[in-house]
């Protein structure tokens, strides 16, 4: 089984980037509290570390997709 992460929106995107906004819409998310769980593979996680200021991640277990 691949390794899964839960990726929260935590912040607002107001005043923020162009770019920062395509990054955390290109991960599933729109709205601050929002949920979504991804593969951990390092294209996902190098749009979390750019936005790593704006989202709280945490490693899931036992999530298939």
């Amino acid at each position: 089984m691949e390794k899964m992460i839960e990726i929260k929106l935590v912040r607002g995107l107001a005043a923020r980037s162009k770019r920062e906004k395509a990054t955390v819409r290109s991960l599933g998310l729109r709205k601050p509290g929002q949920i979504v769980v991804r593969k951990a593979d390092p294209c996902t996680l190098g749009m979390v570390r750019k936005v790593a200021h704006l989202v709280e991640v945490r490693e899931v277990e036992g999530v298939e997709i």
